[in-house]
């Protein structure tokens, strides 16, 4: 009796567009994966098409740069006293160097300390 009486009182409210809502949105977000999905595989496309165009300019430059090196070489090999000489340079008599104090002798300066 009771199972009647609520049954009477309770109202189902189906606006018959539940289904339709819930195709609608599967089909939005069926849409939206695929073109997310196209955008990533174009943006991959795009980045290694890239990385081998730029793979090729270090071929070229590491090319060039070993030529340069080997036309370095050679024209090293040619550099001697007479090239110098002959150029104006001098050779000097009287030779100073300038040196370095070691490590070891800053143990004699007070070095300032770091406070905070």
């Amino acid at each position: 009796m009771q199972l009647k009486m609520y049954a009477n009182n309770v109202s189902i409210m189906d606006n018959n567009n539940l289904e339709s809502r819930m195709l609608s949105f599967l089909l939005w977000s069926f849409g939206f994966l695929a073109l997310s999905y196209i955008l990533i595989l174009g943006n991959t496309v795009f980045n290694i098409v890239e990385r081998r165009t730029v793979e090729a300019s270090a071929r070229s430059i590491s090319n060039e740069m070993g030529q340069l090196e080997i036309e370095y070489l050679r024209l090293s090999s040619g550099i001697d006293v007479t090239l110098g000489t002959s150029l104006g340079f001098q050779e000097v008599k009287n030779k100073q160097f300038a040196t370095r104090k070691s490590l070891g002798s800053l143990d004699r300066v007070k070095l300032a300390k770091n406070e905070l």
